[in-house]
């Protein structure tokens, strides 16, 4: 099995943006189990890797953006998600998690080819990333109670696209690690 990272992506957020409403009420189902599949990357050592967007704010960095999503009125999805002193953190403008940033290189670093991608919005960035990740040919599993969505339907077709389209490996966050 290839060396693997688990990949947080956008969830740290102030959920002020178009489609939050949206996409609170699955956000708030999604934190409970990401904390705990957190909870189990840390404890076998598997790297976390915070992928971030940086809401146009070009001049912070991660820790502006973690104490401004604290700050708000969802603190509570967002401090149980809080990344460790042992988290890496990378920036993204886009939709996708590689585009223009440097994750592709920090992945071939540390010797990583396996990717569990988690966090929101599966039918928007979770797909994009999982897209990119694919042609990089990374292999990817996407836990489907660790993403966000803000369309249901949207997601599930986004979580077929994936699996067939992609080869990702679709699962419950509990089967990650039997």
């Amino acid at each position: 099995m290839h060396k693997t990272a688990l990949i947080v992506i956008d969830m740290i957020n102030t959920y002020d943006h178009k489609d939050a409403e949206l996409l609170l009420p699955s956000a708030k189902k999604v934190v409970p189990v990401l904390t705990a599949l957190l909870h189990h990357a840390r404890e076998r050592e598997v790297p976390v890797i915070y992928v971030n967007d940086n809401f146009g704010e070009w001049r912070s960095h991660h820790g502006e953006l973690l104490d401004h999503a604290l700050a708000g009125p969802h603190a509570d999805l967002v401090a149980p998600l809080k990344p460790d002193e042992n988290s890496l953190f990378v920036l993204k403008a886009r939709h996708s998690i590689f585009y223009e940033t440097p994750l592709t290189y920090l992945l071939h670093q540390q010797g990583i080819r396996r990717l569990v991608l988690c966090g929101q919005v599966t039918e928007q960035c979770v797909l994009y990333s999982a897209l990119d990740a694919h042609i990089r040919h990374f292999e990817v599993v996407v836990p489907k109670d660790t993403v966000a969505h803000i369309h249901e339907d949207l997601a599930e077709a986004a979580l077929a696209m994936m699996e067939r389209n992609m080869g990702a490996h679709v699962c419950e966050s509990q089967d990650l690690w039997r």
